[in-house]
């Protein structure tokens, strides 16, 4: 049952948890707060704050989606059919939502889109793999 949750909801959750300053700060600017800063061999100071963690973690459960994308079990249209529910979610929430309407929260959209579009093409392509016409 786990299986068919679309992962792309902890992305969702963690940027509203983030704007309701659960994550340090408050609002958006809660977003901009530095969670590393490291001094690189240049001189350098690469830093990364809770918008740019986000986006790293969507973009790694992008990547475990593209492969759950590629079995054929029993949930796996389950699993589409909800991603494409977190979309419309966060379709919604951008439009509708005053502290949506980052850059951050356009991204992470964009990588859910990616999912559902991207989920939907592996599961065609690999079930016509799968069906075998005898003539």
């Amino acid at each position: 049952m786990f299986a068919a949750l679309p992962l792309m909801i902890i992305p969702f959750a963690l940027y509203n948890l983030a704007v309701l300053g659960v994550m340090g700060g408050g609002g958006v600017a809660g977003l901009g707060s530095l969670v590393i800063s490291l001094q690189m061999l240049s001189g350098a100071d690469w830093t990364m704050t809770i918008a740019d963690l986000l986006i790293v973690i969507a973009l790694i459960f992008l990547f475990v989606e593209i492969l759950k994308a590629s079995r054929n079990g029993r949930g796996s249209l389950l699993n589409h059919m909800l991603s494409m529910l977190v979309f419309i979610a966060y379709l919604v929430e951008f439009l509708l939502v005053r502290h949506a309407a980052t850059q951050t929260f356009f991204i992470l959209m964009t990588v859910t889109l990616v999912d559902v579009v991207g989920g939907f093409a592996v599961a065609i392509r690999s079930a016509g793999r799968d069906v075998s016409i005898g003539l």
